[in-house]
């Protein structure tokens, strides 16, 4: 958290050990928890990724010290990434899609982040292609490569699962997260899977999103305005493992925008549309559990809120669903 009594040698030691805060739309009997990720300091989950594959990068020699990061990213990853490497000496070129948040490239440059677009029909595939190109003329570049790195979901295991498991005493019985790169649910699964074997993970995605097609599920493609989870091309996030996976869920840009809206007015949460969509299937997990269609180890269910609202309201995300939405 940000709020410590020991000093810390740089802004990277406030990274982590964020809050964890009930929610209150939920069943009488059943709990649910929002890990509140942008108490870190770069505002999001992506914070800890930044740190944490960085100095892997630095540590085994395959970044060399003054080297160059070059990644592809829809924002909150470059942010994390270019706060990371203020202090760790680095420099750092992020490749966007267009079309993504506005604020989110204006802090990645205030951060010393250099930006190069791709079209915003070229998708993450085509970030990364220009990435990789960016990095072969530079000798000592790299591209961690969020989608595809072990170092991800490892973040994960190693820092929120442990945070998520102290905090409750280990007692969860179900994780609740949004898919992007998949690295958040992924690595808070293996840990949480190890002390509550018969803990339930559930992933979450758009409506419009093909990831359930990893798991075997029938997906119809469509344009999703949610933003930083979901995907068209379920094989390029690697780093995703349907194996730690009980469960994929959809939630429609509708119920996404109406729970923004409603946990900034009755909660005080000021969330990003992935933290929307994570806590409508939150609840919804809850309500299965309370009415005793899923078997848990306890009453509770844990999610993860990855951003703040603040970086989307240049799309209006506290406008009507129409506003939102660009239709209006």
């Amino acid at each position: 958290m940000t709020t410590t009594h020991d000093p810390h040698e740089s802004i990277l030691g406030t990274i982590g050990d964020t809050p964890l805060v009930e929610l209150h739309d939920t069943p009488a009997n059943v709990s649910v928890y929002a890990k509140l990720e942008t108490f870190n300091p770069g505002g999001s989950v992506k914070d800890r990724i930044g740190k944490y594959i960085l100095e892997r990068l630095l540590e085994r020699g395959d970044l060399p010290p003054g080297g160059t990061v070059v990644e592809p990213t829809a924002g909150n990853t470059g942010i994390g990434m270019a706060l990371a490497a203020t202090r760790l000496d680095l420099e750092a070129v992020f490749v966007v899609p267009r079309g993504f948040s506005e604020e989110k490239e204006r802090l990645m440059a205030a951060l010393g982040g250099e930006i190069v677009h791709v079209p915003g029909e070229a998708g993450m595939a085509g970030a990364l292609e220009t990435a990789e190109a960016i990095a072969d003329r530079r000798a000592d570049a790299v591209v961690p490569q969020q989608f595809a790195t072990p170092l991800n979901a490892e973040t994960h295991a190693e820092t929120t699962g442990p945070e998520i498991l102290e905090a409750l005493d280990s007692r969860v019985g179900a994780v609740v997260a949004g898919v992007g790169s998949g690295g958040t649910l992924v690595g808070i699964a293996r840990t949480v899977r190890e002390r509550v074997p018969g803990a339930r993970i559930v992933a979450v995605e758009p409506d419009g999103s093909t990831y359930g097609e990893r798991l075997g599920e029938e997906r119809t493609e469509a344009p999703y305005k949610t933003e930083g989870i979901g995907t068209h091309d379920p094989a390029f996030a690697e780093v995703f493992d349907p194996d730690t996976v009980d469960d994929i869920v959809t939630v429609s840009d509708r119920d996404t925008h109406g729970e923004v809206t409603r946990l900034a007015s009755a909660e005080g949460h000021l969330v990003g549309s992935s933290s929307g969509a994570a806590s409508v299937a939150a609840r919804r997990v809850a309500e299965s559990i309370a009415a005793g269609e899923l078997e848990v180890p306890h009453e509770t269910v844990v999610t993860v809120f990855p951003d703040s609202s603040e970086r989307y309201l240049s799309k209006n995300v506290y406008g009507s669903f129409e506003q939102w939405e660009g239709k209006a």
